[in-house]
C-alpha cells in the first residue's frame, strides 16, 4: 500500500450485521451491537492510516421499515452505550459528526448526538462522520428547496448535510449497490465492494480496498470554463495531474 495515495475521504456502506449474526444463529440485534464496536476500531485504523475523514451509513431513511424490535433496538442502544462511557468521550482522540434527519429521534437520543458533537468538536485532524435517519434524495430535496434560482452547483453543495466529496466509497457484505447514499458526493468516486460482512470488516479488509483504490487510474472529466477558472478539475482537493494533451481530449468531447 503507497503511503503517498491515501484517499482523503472514505465512505462505508455498514452492511450484513443481521445475516453476520444469524449465520452464529444470534439474534440480529447481536450483530448490530458488534457492528457498533466494529466502528470504532475501523474508525480509529482509518486514522492511523492517515484518512482525513470516515463517513458512515449507520441508518437510512428506509431503515425505519424494518421490525419495530430491531428499529427500538437501533434507537435506545446508543442512549444506553452512551450513558455507560460517556466518561471516556474524550479517549475517541477525533471529531464526531452526525447527518442526517433529526425530526424522528427521541429527544433522548438528540441530546447524545449533541452532547458528542460537542464534546469531540476540539479534536483535530480526523473526522467520523455518521450518517444516520439519512438519504441521498432526501439531503438533495431539502438543498433544494432552501435555494431559489438560478443555482449554481456551488450553491446546491454549500446546502448540503455533507459538502467534501469522496474518493473511496465501500461496501460490505458482498452487495454491489448504493442504496441512496451520498449520491452526489460520490460523482467522482472509486467503488469497492467487499466480500465480507460489517462485523468481520478488519484492517486488512480496508488496507485491500486502499490498495485496489491505489491501483486505479483516476480519469476526471474537466469542467472547462472561461476565465480563471478554465481546466479547473470538479473537486478543489484533487490536484490537477491531467496532461495538456487530455486536455484537448477533453475539449473535444
Amino acid at each position: 500500500m503507497q503511503q503517498k495515495r491515501i484517499p482523503s475521504h472514505v465512505a462505508i456502506i455498514l452492511d450484513g450485521n443481521g445475516r453476520w449474526a444469524k449465520k452464529r444463529h444470534k439474534p440480529r440485534s447481536y450483530g448490530h451491537y458488534q457492528g457498533a464496536r466494529n466502528l470504532f476500531s475501523i474508525a480509529r485504523a482509518a486514522q492511523t492510516l492517515g484518512i482525513e475523514r470516515l463517513t458512515v451509513y449507520a441508518f437510512s431513511t428506509e431503515n425505519w421499515k424494518r421490525p419495530k424490535e430491531e428499529v427500538d433496538y437501533l434507537m435506545n442502544k446508543p442512549v444506553e452505550t452512551f450513558n455507560a462511557y460517556r466518561d471516556r468521550l474524550y479517549e475517541i482522540g477525533f471529531k464526531v459528526r452526525f447527518i442526517g434527519r433529526r425530526d424522528r429521534f427521541s429527544q433522548e437520543l438528540l441530546d447524545v448526538i449533541d452532547t458528542i458533537e460537542k464534546e469531540t468538536s476540539g479534536h483535530t485532524g480526523f473526522e467520523l462522520v455518521i450518517a444516520a435517519d439519512y438519504g441521498s434524495h432526501d439531503e438533495i430535496v431539502r438543498a433544494m428547496n432552501q435555494l431559489q434560482p438560478p443555482i449554481t452547483k456551488a450553491d446546491l453543495e454549500a446546502k448540503l448535510m455533507l459538502g467534501e466529496p469522496v474518493d473511496l466509497l465501500i461496501r460490505t457484505s458482498g452487495e454491489k449497490r448504493i442504496s441512496n447514499f451520498l449520491l452526489w458526493q460520490i460523482s467522482y468516486a472509486e467503488l469497492h465492494f467487499a466480500n465480507v460482512h460489517w462485523p468481520a470488516f478488519r484492517l486488512r479488509h480496508l488496507k485491500r480496498a486502499i490498495r485496489d483504490y491505489q491501483k486505479r487510474q483516476r480519469h476526471l472529466r474537466l469542467i472547462m470554463k472561461t476565465g480563471s477558472n478554465r481546466n479547473r478539475l470538479p473537486y478543489p482537493h484533487i490536484r490537477s495531474s491531467v496532461s495538456r494533451s487530455c486536455c484537448r481530449c477533453f475539449r473535444s468531447s
